[in-house]
């Protein structure tokens, strides 16, 4: 009887052990984030290989695990997914780039490789997809759609892309949407006849539910409407409340970044009930942010910090996005979606603490021993500045008058986003050319850097710019090409020359000596340095560009866009100023008696 008891005992125990869950990776006592209910709860989660296994909230059920972490006191959401961004303004290459996602607790991105495309064309997508290819987190891209941005008239790009090329990148699994189009104003008019517009509506024929990405600033009523019966149904650029309304009214998914966030428009999405048609986004995060602040994580946790709902801002970067890309295998935590995840102690900071995707952790790295290969792009990309050498004498505008006064259009910075506005000044004449250095005005001049004309734009700045000194730089939205703006031609001259030398970067230079500069040689837009080195550089050049009395909020990025011919109001370009209302371009001196417009 003792001995057939003890048989009993062992055989009972013998079959728990045999029926235990076998799971790759256990993770006890968290409070996972329930995307469906949209709230906290303490779990056990399982994870089978990459997959979620089993949410047990009761924490009852026993597994036999490969790895068991104890989260106890942690809270654990979902990776978050960023599906608006362009990896070249971080100026870092993407496997560098993934890298610093991964430390900030981005899982998945959708980059829209427009500007590479702008420098080198198809062979530019290429390499960036080959860049990212061994990446710690999936890298999803979109078609640019919009390169160049407006066209021939207007700037000269690098490269471009077709029908045909958007066409040929739709059959590449890494692709998943249409990038922004942004020649908003040219795609609605009647009969358009561009690239874009053949290619929107071969994607509605062939691919009805493929999202398509927009940029339509100012777009209103009518002209809004347009748009969107194209299949343009999302936005991501900066706006008032009522164009936000019309948008989200209108069936538009609305994607909030950075500059956007603020109580008016988190009550207009509250009291009407919309969390379910936005997510949170970058556009663009440049080096020294990523390095001190972070990436999307930075900018959820500031819309905490601004009154956002916490658990409605989990939702709204994991889970709305993936919607929107039909990204459907992830962005919760639940039976059959990918493992990705992160743990962390405070989740209102999104800063986590350790990050995992496809059950395997990303963050803190994995010791490995190995050094991290660098991605060697073709030699031709780090010899994409083609200008000739300059002298002072390069920089001076010749004018019909012999002497006397002209009336002048300059751009007139904003003190914050990308938007500018038309201001006429008065410029004496002298001897044939344009005395402008009493104006109170910049000299600015975008030369075409990519061997194709070699021509040069000229314009004048005012307003929230520099105030001294010259700046000058190939990141150029979205042509990329060599700007240049100061208060002296040599030092304008040194400047680009400087840039030449270095093939491709942004400096400050002032009274003959730099200030600060940061290459860029890889296409003129990036560096295969470590982040923390191009931070501290951009970091630098930030700080520049303040001391030289730049006064905005974001002195790199507007310099950056002052190129943009999609932007409003008035850009330079290589090809001269562009009225971006009137998708035409404008003699810098005004005639007599003629409209300043």
């Amino acid at each position: 009887m003792f001995l057939s008891l003890s048989v009993c005992c062992i055989s009972t125990r013998w079959y728990k052990q045999m029926g235990r869950e076998k799971v790759s990776l256990l993770i006890r006592g968290a409070k996972v984030f329930n995307t469906y209910l949209k709230r906290f709860r303490e779990a056990d989660v399982a994870v089978v290989n990459d997959r979620f296994y089993y949410i047990d909230i009761m924490q009852k059920t026993e597994f036999e695990a490969e790895r068991t972490i104890d989260a106890h006191g942690q809270y654990m959401i979902p990776g978050l997914v960023d599906i608006h961004m362009h990896i070249e303004s971080s100026m870092m290459t993407p496997g560098a780039f993934a890298q610093c996602l991964a430390a900030n607790g981005v899982t998945t991105i959708v980059s829209e490789p427009h500007e590479m495309a702008n420098v080198k064309g198809m062979r530019g997508i290429r390499e960036m997809i080959r860049a990212g290819s061994k990446a710690p987190v999936d890298i999803f891209y979109g078609i640019p759609s919009s390169v160049p941005s407006t066209d021939e008239t207007l700037e000269t790009t690098g490269g471009r892309i077709d029908y045909e090329d958007m066409k040929e990148l739709l059959a590449y699994p890494e692709v998943v949407c249409v990038g922004e189009v942004m020649n908003y104003r040219g795609v609605i008019q009647a009969g358009s006849q561009l690239e874009i517009n053949r290619f929107l509506s071969y994607v509605r024929e062939k691919y009805p539910f493929f999202p398509v990405e927009g940029h339509c600033p100012k777009l209103m009523d009518l002209e809004l409407a347009k748009f969107l019966s194209l299949g343009i149904n999302a936005d991501h650029t900066e706006h008032t409340l009522e164009e936000i309304r019309q948008r989200m009214e209108n069936g538009m998914f609305l994607e909030i970044q950075q500059k956007m966030l603020g109580r008016e428009l988190f009550d207009y999405i509250r009291d009407n009930h919309l969390y379910e048609h936005c997510a949170f986004v970058t556009d663009d995060t440049m080096a020294d942010v990523l390095w001190k602040k972070g990436q999307l994580n930075y900018v959820v946790s500031e819309a905490v910090t601004l009154g956002f709902p916490l658990e409605e801002a989990v939702y709204c970067a994991t889970y709305t996005p993936c919607r929107r890309m039909h990204l459907d295998d992830r962005g919760a935590i639940a039976p059959g979606k990918l493992a990705d995840f992160q743990l962390m102690r405070r989740p209102e900071s999104f800063r986590p603490e350790r990050v995992f995707k496809r059950g395997r952790e990303i963050f803190p790295a994995p010791q490995t021993g190995e050094e991290v290969e660098t991605y060697r792009f073709p030699a031709d990309f780090y010899q994409s500045v083609q200008v000739g050498k300059v002298t002072p004498e390069f920089f001076r505008i010749a004018v019909p008058e012999h002497s006397g006064e002209v009336q002048v259009r300059v751009i007139e910075v904003e003190p914050s986003g990308t938007q500018t506005r038309l201001k006429p000044v008065t410029m004496r004449v002298r001897d044939g050319y344009l005395d402008w250095k009493d104006s109170g005005c910049l000299l600015a001049v975008v030369l075409e850097r990519h061997g194709k004309n070699e021509t040069a734009g000229f314009g004048f700045l005012t307003g929230s710019c520099h105030t001294r000194g010259t700046l000058a730089s190939t990141y150029m939205h979205d042509h990329h090409n060599l700007m240049v703006a100061g208060d002296d031609v040599s030092d304008m001259a040194f400047a680009v020359n400087r840039i030449r030398k270095m093939q491709g970067g942004c400096l400050a230079v002032y009274q003959g000596e730099i200030l600060a500069e940061l290459a860029l040689p890889v296409c003129g837009l990036l560096s295969d340095r470590p982040v923390a080195e191009i931070g501290a550089g951009l970091a630098l050049v930030r700080k520049a560009m303040e001391r030289l009395g730049y006064r905005h909020e974001n002195p790199v990025m507007s310099f950056a866009c002052l190129g943009l011919p999609v932007s409003p109001a008035w850009k330079l370009t290589n090809l001269g100023l562009v009225s971006v209302q009137e998708g035409k371009r404008k003699s810098l001196i005004i005639e007599k008696g003629g409209n300043e417009s």
